[in-house]
């Protein structure tokens, strides 16, 4: 089994041996939520890389990653455990067909762990050979509040409550991550169990070292210009700003279409992988697109961007 890490440089590490360039906040706060066995609460906008934590953190512990993806109407059945209604039927047919009906007695054989369909939180408080797993919460925004009610007992002692068979607890708590892009606030009670960080737009100088991570073929004047732009679109007001999910999307698509530095037709023929609304796309393409390229192209040339 894989130590967690020990200190914040060697969280970083972590995090780096996985293509993630995190800044040192962010880093001190895993690293702290690792620590104290904390979940981490992460909010930001979409894109902008809190779901890769989760995944680059289990890969990097060599745990099993658990996704749980929320979405509006997210049940107990879904997300933590359900029983095998159909396995059960066959149990009764079968006792039925011994003349082995008495009532208690069949319940009791039905309603164990035999016949329960375990679902991602339940998965979760189930430990292997290397370690406790990564649980991943992922888009908490996207349920209803009563769901978020019944985390509470889930996150802070790690435990289920299943009628039928009582409380199932975790030998060794899951290292948990949860994400929201904040489309709604998340209740105190539940942000009262976590450590907080915000995952923002990274700097240029953060961008475009992960762009050199995740496309190190990529041209030099290109890089420079791609993540200029970008910086300075989301300075615009546009109805959803470009994550750095859409940076590399539209770093690879460039690289596909072979360019090496930027030009106004090749960015208004590629909007499409870095702009998700018409709208935007269409107050973008063109003049203002031009304008933009024109301001990034004078600022690189005068050194007002940084070459990080």
């Amino acid at each position: 089994m894989i130590a967690i890490p020990q200190t914040i440089e060697e969280t970083e590490a972590l995090l780096a041996g996985g293509n993630y360039v995190a800044d040192r906040a962010l880093a001190t706060t895993l690293f702290l939520s690792l620590r104290m066995g904390r979940p981490l609460f992460l909010e930001g906008e979409a894109g902008v890389g809190k779901t890769e934590i989760a995944k680059v953190l289990a890969a990097g512990l060599d745990r099993r990653l658990i996704r749980l993806q929320c979405y509006e109407g997210l049940d107990v059945s879904s997300a933590v455990y359900e029983w095998n209604y159909s396995r059960q039927m066959i149990e009764i047919r079968l006792a039925e067909a011994a003349g082995d009906v008495e009532k208690d007695r069949l319940a009791g054989n039905l309603f164990n762990e035999e016949f329960l369909i375990e679902r991602p939180l339940l998965q979760s408080l189930r430990s292997d050979e290397r370690g406790p797993p990564v649980l991943l919460i992922d888009e908490l925004d996207r349920t209803d509040e009563p769901f978020e009610a019944f985390l509470l007992e889930i996150l802070s002692d790690f435990q289920i409550s299943i009628p039928e068979i009582g409380t199932l607890r975790a030998e060794q708590p899951p290292l948990v991550i949860i994400t929201s892009n904040r489309t709604r606030e998340i209740h105190d009670a539940l942000k009262r169990r976590c450590l907080y960080h915000w995952v923002d737009f990274p700097a240029a100088e953060r961008e475009l070292a992960i762009v050199r991570q995740k496309l190190p073929g990529i041209a030099e004047a290109l890089q420079l210009q791609l993540v200029a732009f970008v910086q300075k679109l989301r300075e615009q007001d546009l109805f959803k700003l470009p994550g750095i999910a859409e940076t590399l999307d539209w770093a690879d698509a460039l690289v596909q279409l072979d360019q090496v530095s930027l030009d106004t037709e090749a960015v208004d023929n590629t909007l499409g992988a870095l702009l998700k609304y018409q709208d935007d796309i269409a107050r973008i393409r063109g003049a203002e697109a031009a304008r933009i390229l024109e301001e990034v192209k004078l600022e690189l040339s005068t050194n007002k961007v940084v070459n990080a």
